[in-house]
């Protein structure tokens, strides 16, 4: 089978073509090329279960995109978010003999750690 042919099983324009999801029948899922996809194996009764399933996930979706929601704002998360942290205060720094106090290997006021080369 071509990309293609593949991608239009999956209800989804290859590269090369306009890249949208479009509304598919759960029938025309192709499990088995989705679980070659994620390389996963998977026997015949798995390959029914999940695609029940996935005709499941897809009525829902279904479902959400008959809501009207032309009057919601568009949002990035569900409830505000607001910054927890503490805002930054300048602050005594530790003394160098003391930060070096616990080194396994220091010189000339620095710590000496091994060469690391990948």
């Amino acid at each position: 089978m071509r990309p293609a042919e593949r991608g239009s099983k999956l209800g989804v324009e290859l590269p090369g073509r306009a890249r949208t999801l479009g509304a598919m029948p759960a029938t025309e899922i192709d499990v088995k090329y989705v679980a070659h996809l994620a390389r996963l194996g998977l026997t015949p009764e798995e390959e029914r279960k999940f695609g029940a399933q996935l005709g499941q996930v897809l009525g829902y979706i279904e479902k959400l995109r008959q809501i009207d929601v032309s009057a919601v704002e568009p949002t990035a998360h569900a409830v505000p978010m607001v910054n927890v942290t503490r805002p930054d205060e300048i602050g005594a720094s530790l003394p160098n003999e003391e930060a070096l106090r616990n080194a396994p290997a220091k010189a000339g006021g620095l710590f000496i750690v091994p060469k690391i080369v990948e």
